[in-house]
Formats: structure tokens, sequence, C-alpha cells
């Protein structure tokens, strides 16, 4: 673990983190995972002390930690355990704070000063060699023998899941897509930001790299976007573009289309999407936060007369108890899922934000839709359309196949 530092005297506040329940030595633990790596090792913490984790949410102190812990657990916490703990976390840089803040900024500094962003997946989820994973994408497609039109539609739905569970879903909807992607002027892809604040859109000028090279971006339409969300706004979680695969993986399909027919790529600019679940909670509606309106109307005037190809680089449901619910996913829930998807899925064809949203809200999430922002916020731009449904599929989750993740391909006229 890092070395220990002076545990923070003002109230503690976590940052946002992944948690995943291991275990280590027989003993169950959970470990803190940076989506942005700030520091170089990572964090086990014992399951009944990560249970002080959800108090350090600023509104406590050390002493109160402490006491609410105590008070938790049933039994007294000497304070030099949550006082180490804290250190370990400072150290870490997983507490909101100013050292945090210097360590964010250094690497944001050497994020920006890269003439791309590195595909942060290659070598680990598909290959780095281009003639490599040229091989795997294609074979992804091989029992699709499907007669495909000339299809020259504005929007697609495509996975962010993995390859290896979700390539034969990526390539049977990026093959019929291929023809709208080579008749492309410029490609949005819109992905979730699994790490994003709330309601956020996260943007950055750096064009992504991928195995096959770099897919150009187009700096003026970002230029002109992040003017209209407010330039601290749209860049200030720019650094989750680094690891965020949502974006990363749907690029990969869009720069194996162009270089399987031997053409350039068209520019395509990647825009995060944080979550929504702050306005379910509220009862309020993204659809009067003010950004989001003045981020569609600019996008909307700066495209004017081009040949924009929106991307939704999403997956849909999260549900078992790899994602926290007390139930597996039996045949009857299964088909419970497939009836609400169907809905899901229907809206999304239309056009139909509103519906897309009021469908969601109804049921608090409980699906956990991961394409919710991004693929409300691109229906928002593209408005009401035709569509079709190329695949679906439910993807494994856990070791015993009681968790699933749900996956879509669609295409929209």
């Amino acid at each position: 673990m890092p070395d220990q530092q002076t545990p923070p005297q003002t109230n503690p506040r976590l940052r946002l983190l992944d948690f995943q329940p291991v275990q280590q030595y027989g003993e169950s633990m959970w470990l803190l995972r940076d989506p942005w790596q700030l520091g170089e090792r990572q964090l086990l913490f014992p399951a009944a002390l990560a249970q002080m984790l959800p108090l350090c949410d600023g509104t406590r102190g050390p002493r109160q930690i402490q006491s609410a812990l105590s008070e938790h657990l049933g039994v007294p916490v000497p304070f030099d355990i949550i006082s180490e703990a804290l250190a370990q976390l400072d150290a870490a840089y997983l507490l909101q704070n100013s050292r945090y803040e210097r360590r964010r900024q250094e690497l944001l500094a050497v994020y920006r000063a890269q003439p791309y962003r590195p595909p942060a997946l290659a070598g680990l989820s598909y290959p780095a060699a281009p003639a490599e994973l040229a091989a795997l994408l294609r074979g992804y497609g091989d029992g699709d023998s499907a007669a495909v039109d000339e299809w020259q539609g504005h929007g697609i739905v495509s996975p962010h899941i993995d390859y290896p569970r979700g390539g034969p879903v990526y390539a049977q909807v990026w093959r019929r897509a291929a023809p709208a992607v080579l008749a492309a002027d410029l490609v949005l892809i819109f992905g979730t930001d699994h790490y994003g604040g709330p309601a956020s859109i996260t943007l950055t000028p750096l064009p992504y790299a991928t195995p096959f090279g770099v897919l150009p971006t187009d700096g003026e339409l970002i230029d002109r976007l992040a003017e209209a969300l407010g330039p601290e706004a749209a860049y200030a979680e720019e650094l989750n573009h680094r690891q965020e695969h949502s974006v990363e993986l749907s690029a990969v399909w869009l720069h194996h289309i162009f270089r399987e027919a031997g053409v350039a790529p068209c520019p395509m600019v990647p825009i995060l999407v944080g979550s929504f679940h702050h306005f379910i909670t509220a009862g309020s509606h993204p659809s009067g936060e003010p950004r989001f309106n003045r981020f569609l109307e600019t996008l909307r005037r700066e495209t004017a007369g081009r040949r924009v190809l929106a991307v939704g680089s999403v997956d849909l449901a999260h549900v078992g108890p790899a994602f926290g619910d007390i139930f597996g996913m039996d045949a009857e829930r299964r088909s419970q899922l497939r009836v609400a998807d169907e809905a899901l899925m229907s809206a999304v064809m239309a056009g139909d934000a509103a519906d897309f949203y009021r469908r969601i809200a109804a049921v608090e999430d409980g699906n956990r839709i991961c394409g919710f922002s991004p693929l409300y916020l691109m229906l928002s731009l593209l408005g009401p359309t035709t569509g079709s449904r190329v695949a679906y599929q439910h993807c494994p989750a856990d070791n015993h196949d009681t968790s699933l993740v749900s996956i879509c391909g669609l295409l929209l006229d």
C-alpha cells in the first residue's frame, strides 16, 4: 500500500470510484479502482472497514466517521484504524482535496500533450496488431449471411460491452451500417461516461486512435460545443476519456469499416454523457437542463448541411446479483426483461426521447440502463424517425449465469 500521509483534518470526501468484491486469503475484501489511475497502486479494504467509505461524503470529520462506523458495526472501532485508512485513501489520491487536484492537473497536462488519445484496451480486450484485429472483427460476422441493402440512415445503436460477449451483435449492426458510415461527413459517438458527474457532457480535442491509425476529429466543432457548454464544464472530466471504453469499442468498428473499404475516415467527435440518476430521484427532467439545450442547438446549427451519422455506443440492462439485485435471472425474469427492453427499443426506433426517458424513470431505472443518458441525448438530436432492430442479446455477467447485460443493435433512419 502507499506510504502513509497525514490524514485530512477537514471532512474527507471520497471520489467516484469503482468498487469490486474480491477474495484475498479467504477473506472478503473490496477493491477500490480509480478510473483515472492517479496513483500507482490500488487499495483493498476488508469488508467491515469498507463500510466506512460511504461515510466519507464530505459531511463528517474523522472522529464523526469513527463514531458512525462504530455505531453501525455495533463494536468500538479504534481511531487509529480510521486515521490510517484515511491516510491510505489520501496517499492513493482517492479523496477530493488539494493533493488530488494537483495530481489530476499533472495527468491532465500529460494527456493533453499527446497528439491523439491512445487506445486504452488494445492488447488487453482486443488485439493491438491491425491484421489480427481485422481478422477477429471479420470472424464475428461469419455467421451473418443475410442480404444487406444500401442503408443510408442517420443513427446507429451499437453495444459497448467487450467483444468476446458482444462481437456478433457489433458485427451485425456495423455491417448493415457500412453504407451510411462511408457516406458520412461526420460521425458523432455518444458514449456512456461510467464515471461522469450528473448530466455531464465531456468533450476532448484529442482525436481517438485505434490499432488501424488515428481517426481525425473536428476541432472547430468541438470548440463551438465547448463554448455552448462552458469550457470549464466541457473539459472538467476530460480525463474520463483516457480510460473510458464506451466510445473506444465503437470507434474501433467505425475505423474497421473505413479500412475494409479502403477509404480514409471522416472526422469523428467523441461525446461522453454522465448519469441521469439525479433527474429521477429529484423528479426533474433533462429537457429542462439549459446546458443540454444549448449543446443540442449548437450541434444542429454547426452541422447543418453536413451528412452526420450519430452512434449511440451503449448497453441496455444490467441485472442480477452481480449488480446488487437480490434475485437471479431465471427464465421468467429474462422474459420480463425482454418485454421491457422491447418497449425501450421501440421508443429508440421511433426517435421518441420523451417516451424513452419516461419508461426508464417509471421504474426508477431499476434495470440499470447503461445507455440511458447518451441515448436520450442522441434521440433529442435526431428527433422523430423510424428504425429497425438488427440484433438483441443477453450476455452473461457472472459465473453462475444468474446475472446478465442486455445489448442490441439498431438502425435509425
